[in-house]
């Protein structure tokens, strides 16, 4: 399979909805997409101004300021002491990593890319984009022969599932078992909610509880877009084992993969400043306090949702019939068929509006 063989952009099938919902006499409220609203912090675009001068090309590697700034971040935030300038690597955003790590690391037909069941799309575009075969799974006493890459999602999107430390132990044992690469998709671990996430640092796929200090054959996937309003910067970063962070790098040299200079000193400034992410964090929590009783207000049941920018939510009918009742008070939200087959009557709202859209959204849910 190739590029020429990918689907059609799933989001094209939400135009129809999305135009009832703009019809709606004051407005439409979005919470389909989980872009961030809010404003860049201040102290995140002084430093991409003050480096405007980038006349020489970037390092793939990237700068040692910012290879220090996320082994410092690991060691403060994550629990992860004992890194090295060698155990990370700046990526353009992180969607770009999700789709090409299989390529990255050989991958073709006849091999195996496990993922989650409820899952981000692009987990298995890019098992497809190489020919290799995705597979739907959360047990990893299911992960079948033949795997070589496994994507855990923790918090997950869209359920917004934490995997413990003792699950990822056992998945990274399980992952060791098969040969197999386990990445950890961890863009969401700064938004815990429910207990013990409310005080618990959401642990990370290389804490040492986790790998037992030894890194081999994993990686953990980071993205600055949530929790700093990056998303227009494509700010990211992949850290954990230094010999296949080696090998990737030499890969992404060859296609040019190179985070551009400003971000680079944008994301150092981001990384080294917890003040504003606990800001935002706060604006998510109350945005999620006025939406969640107005979803189950409106007859829908939240599962899971426990961390992330997202409430998974169901009321037992298919998704494209919720879609289309939610539109008719001017709502969008996103549909489960877009995140596998198994969840084909949930849909995902998402925390990313504003505080007046919000407001609105949670007065509408009401009165449904």
């Amino acid at each position: 399979m190739g590029v020429a063989d990918l689907a059609d952009y799933p989001w094209d099938a939400v135009a129809p909805y999305a135009a009832k919902a703009r019809s709606h006499p004051d407005g439409i409220v979005d919470l389909s997409i989980g872009s961030p609203v809010d404003p860049t912090p201040r102290v995140v675009a002084d430093a991409l101004a003050a480096a405007t001068d980038a006349h020489a090309y970037p390092q793939t590697v990237g700068t040692p300021a910012l290879r220090e700034a996320v082994v410092d971040w690991f060691a403060r935030r994550r629990g992860v002491p004992g890194l090295t300038h060698a155990h990370v690597l700046p990526s353009i955003g992180s969607k770009e990593l999700v789709a090409l790590l299989p390529l990255l690391l050989g991958l073709g037909p006849g091999d195996i890319v496990v993922h989650p069941r409820a899952a981000y799309p692009t987990y298995e575009v890019g098992a497809r984009l190489v020919g290799a075969t995705p597979v739907a799974s959360d047990e990893p006493g299911e992960w079948p022969e033949g795997t070589r890459l496994v994507w855990i999602n923790s918090p997950g999107n869209p359920d917004g599932r934490v995997w413990d430390a003792a699950s990822l132990r056992t998945a990274v044992a399980r992952a060791r078992e098969l040969g197999a690469v386990l990445a950890s998709d961890e863009c969401y671990a700064e938004l815990g909610w429910d207990a013990p996430w409310d005080v618990e640092p959401i642990p990370s796929a290389l804490d040492p509880r986790v790998t037992g200090g030894d890194l081999t054959g994993v990686v953990a996937a980071y993205s600055l877009s949530k929790q700093s309003n990056l998303a227009g910067y494509r700010a990211a970063f992949l850290a954990g084992d230094a010999g296949l962070l080696e090998r990737l790098l030499t890969a992404r040299k060859h296609l040019g993969l190179m985070l551009p200079q400003p971000v680079q000193a944008a994301m150092v400034a981001a990384l080294g400043d917890d003040a504003h992410v606990a800001a935002q964090k706060e604006l998510y929590r109350a945005r999620r306090a006025r939406l969640k009783p107005a979803v189950e207000a409106a007859g829908f049941r939240i599962d899971r949702s426990e961390a992330g920018l997202y409430l998974w939510a169901t009321e037992g009918r298919d998704a494209w019939e919720s879609l289309d009742r939610l539109a008719g008070a001017g709502i969008l939200v996103g549909p489960g068929h877009f995140y596998g087959s198994h969840f084909p009557q949930h849909v995902r709202f998402s925390l990313t509006a504003t505080d007046e859209r919000v407001a609105a959204a949670a007065a509408r849910l009401q009165a449904l």
